[in-house]
């Protein structure tokens, strides 16, 4: 094991404020934990240890999405890694509070080890590997051998890595990652998404031959009643 463990702390700090953190007896709070066991369910002859969160446009939530599902996971006795994938406009290293100056981008050039990389948060069994500096071919980089590799080495270390990754519309990145990864989850923000853009993004999934987990709705306002009815059934 290459981390130590640091002792719990009473107050966790985050730069984003994370539901599954805040308020972990919420509906949305077991809304993620649905997805939790849906994944682990999803493929019940096949172990899924790699997990992919994108979704077909920017401002999504896919990134918020890929931390709270790690936060769950890590939740359940998990031991779970969040890898940066975005080395375009990457993002978790805010989320968590973390300097960002070497990270997977180093890793995937060579200049540093997994173990020189990887940080520990303040919530038991979650770590994070930031995105480190903004390389002028993230594409490329994406899709060599060394990334390969990187994958191999993580999942010795850990149960659950959840790669966050670009939007599919925007840049290749995603379609590369997803083919390398066990599973994708696309996340869709409800009454923003446009249908022709998901519509893409599903098929650009297939194109690369992902395995599609299913999709996440996010933002979606469930009325009072359909609340209480799923609630008591």
């Amino acid at each position: 094991m290459f981390w130590k463990k640091k002792k719990k702390k009473k107050l966790v700090k985050m730069g984003r404020k994370l539901v599954t953190i805040a308020n972990d007896h919420s509906f949305i709070s077991e809304q993620f934990r649905t997805i939790r066991t849906n994944i682990t369910f999803s493929m019940p002859d096949r172990e899924i240890k790699t997990i992919l969160v994108t979704s077909a446009t920017p401002g999504e939530g896919k990134s918020t999405n890929a931390a709270n599902i790690g936060v769950v996971f890590a939740q359940e006795g998990k031991r779970v890694v969040i890898v940066d994938a975005d080395l375009r406009k990457p993002t978790m290293h805010y989320t968590f509070l973390l300097q960002n100056a070497r990270g997977l981008s180093n890793l995937l050039t060579r200049h540093f080890t997994i173990s020189e990389v990887v940080n520990n948060t303040d919530i038991a069994n979650l770590y994070v590997l930031t995105s480190g500096p903004i390389p002028p071919n993230p594409a490329e980089l994406l899709a060599s051998t060394l990334m390969g590799n990187v994958i191999e080495e993580l999942k010795k270390e850990f149960d659950i890595i959840i790669f966050d990754a670009p939007p599919l519309l925007s840049v290749t990145d995603a379609q590369i990652l997803s083919n390398k990864c066990d599973g994708t989850l696309l996340i869709v923000n409800s009454g923003v998404a446009e249908n022709e853009s998901v519509l893409k993004a599903k098929s650009s999934l297939e194109a690369s031959k992902a395995n599609i987990l299913g999709v996440v709705l996010n933002n979606y306002k469930m009325p009072l009643h359909q609340y209480y009815e799923q609630y008591y059934r």
